[in-house]
């Protein structure tokens, strides 16, 4: 699910800020950016993310801004100095533009590695907890949102599914009739015993019944589990692919112009669900 959260706080020498934003994604795809002295605990924030966040392609980012002693990062001058020279042999510059084109490029700056204080983690993971009740915030606000989009699109596929049932027996009615057009056109004397199990037996292989019965349970199912309090986003996805093997059988069997019009629009209104699916936790 797509969200954003952000902490901040201002230390003694120092002003720690943490994002974290999310993207959908079936799994968790974490990626990380925070300065090095930070490294050694990044294993712990991870799975405190992960404990917290469970989907998504989520981007976490530790920034820190000196405001209080000097800073631990120095200049490579050897490196920069190299750097000049390489770039003044490719073309002609001012040395000012070839500075500041060197230290764009990488290893013009060290920064010196010191060890995180219990103190400081402490606050780096009171952080990150409270920039992931922001980003999990933002997701409530688009959950409610998806609810309403959810049962809409269940809704429409039910009411498809009634108007199906409506015309069944047309359908039905329509099969029997064609068949003995037929017949009667090739002028031939048939069986009628014959004929009979010919046409039940026929007309079974089109019988749409348990198809029916089988996608209103799926729909109902669908339902219930999007009104649970626990994350369902790979349930429902895996309801959705029952819902859409019922579909296709119907349309398969449906021999019947209107109600293959029909399918085709609770094709349109399934596929309008899974879109949404992986914003789902």
């Amino acid at each position: 699910m797509t969200g954003f959260g952000k902490a901040t706080k201002q230390l003694a020498d120092k002003k720690i800020s943490i994002e974290l934003k999310s993207l959908n994604s079936k799994n968790l795809d974490l990626n990380a950016r925070m300065p090095n002295q930070y490294r050694e605990k990044e294993i712990l924030l991870r799975n405190l993310i992960a404990r917290t966040l469970i989907r998504g392609k989520v981007d976490f980012s530790i920034q820190v801004d000196v405001t209080g002693k000097a800073s631990t990062s120095t200049i490579n001058n050897e490196v920069v100095k190299g750097y000049i020279q390489q770039l003044s042999a490719i073309g002609n510059a001012a040395e000012s533009e070839l500075l500041h084109i060197a230290m764009k490029l990488p290893d013009t700056i060290s920064t010196l590695k010191e060890e995180v204080e219990d103190e400081e983690f402490n606050v780096i993971e009171g952080l990150l907890v409270e920039a992931l009740k922001d980003l999990n915030q933002h997701r409530l606000d688009e959950g409610i949102a998806l609810e309403k989009e959810f049962e809409l699109r269940i809704e429409n596929i039910a009411k498809l599914l009634a108007a199906v049932i409506k015309i069944d027996p047309e359908r039905v009615e329509g099969i029997k009739q064609r068949i003995q057009k037929n017949i009667s056109d090739l002028k031939e004397k048939v069986d009628e015993n014959r004929f009979e199990q010919e046409l039940i037996y026929y007309i079974e292989k089109l019988d749409i019944t348990e198809e029916k019965v089988r996608l209103k349970n799926h729909l109902d199912y669908f339902t219930e589990n999007l009104n649970s309090v626990d994350s369902n986003g790979k349930k429902l996805g895996f309801i959705a692919q029952e819902i859409g093997r019922e579909i296709n059988t119907i349309g398969s069997k449906s021999n019947f112009a209107p109600m293959q019009q029909l399918v085709v629009q609770m094709k349109d209104e399934l596929e309008k669900i899974k879109e949404q699916l992986l914003n789902v936790l």
